[in-house]
């Protein structure tokens, strides 16, 4: 993956808003036809967050709405976008929580058409690097309801990674590898079973 963010953590600090230039501007026109060109997406990933903690596992994405973490043990976490929320699952204390998609950063990655202007996700900044280009991204409006960085390799332009920055400013960040896209995957892939319902069912 590029190097978006220094290895061994990841950074959080608060996006500063500088004026887009001609550059910019071209550069995300570029950036939003790669991504809106992209309806499905299979890859591995590797996580990782400030406090250095590391995880691995499969995504699948598949426009528009629909994405899906399946972590590698031992961790015991599923994460499942469904079309209408985005559902945290955590097997180890059988927790479950359910957030609408557009509330969360992952949206820009989901929607039906992707627009990095004028849409619901409003550019701030724009970084460039030999072989890298990043682009930070807030809700339209939010400033202080986090952010998105994602992190390309160009050229050829290629989706690598992104940081989610919270509200209370906790970074996360998710590198890609072995992508593929453009494959057909069986919708129960995005469909979330709460394990508790189904054995409530069957005792």
């Amino acid at each position: 993956p590029p190097p978006a963010q220094p290895r061994g953590g990841v950074a959080a600090a608060a996006p500063e808003p500088a004026p887009l230039t001609a550059q910019d501007r071209a550069d995300l026109a570029r950036i939003e036809a790669y991504l809106d060109g992209i309806r499905t997406l299979k890859a591995r990933f590797v996580q990782a967050d400030a406090r250095g903690g590391t995880a691995e596992g499969t995504l699948w994405l598949q426009r528009p709405g629909r994405i899906r973490f399946e972590y590698d043990p031992p961790a015991q976490i599923l994460l499942v976008a469904d079309g209408t929320f985005v559902i945290f699952h955590d097997r180890s204390v059988q927790q479950t929580s359910h957030i609408p998609i557009g509330a969360t950063p992952l949206s820009v990655l989901l929607a039906e058409r992707i627009r990095l202007i004028g849409g619901e996700v409003e550019p701030v900044r724009v970084d460039r690097s030999p072989g890298v280009i990043l682009v930070t991204l807030i809700q339209a409006g939010k400033p202080r309801e986090g952010s998105i960085t994602l992190g390309f390799a160009d050229p050829p332009l290629e989706l690598r990674q992104w940081t989610v920055v919270d509200a209370q400013g906790q970074a996360v960040r998710v590198s890609l590898y072995g992508a593929e896209t453009g494959g057909r995957f069986d919708p129960a892939l995005f469909r979330f079973v709460d394990p508790r319902t189904f054995q409530n069912r069957t005792n």
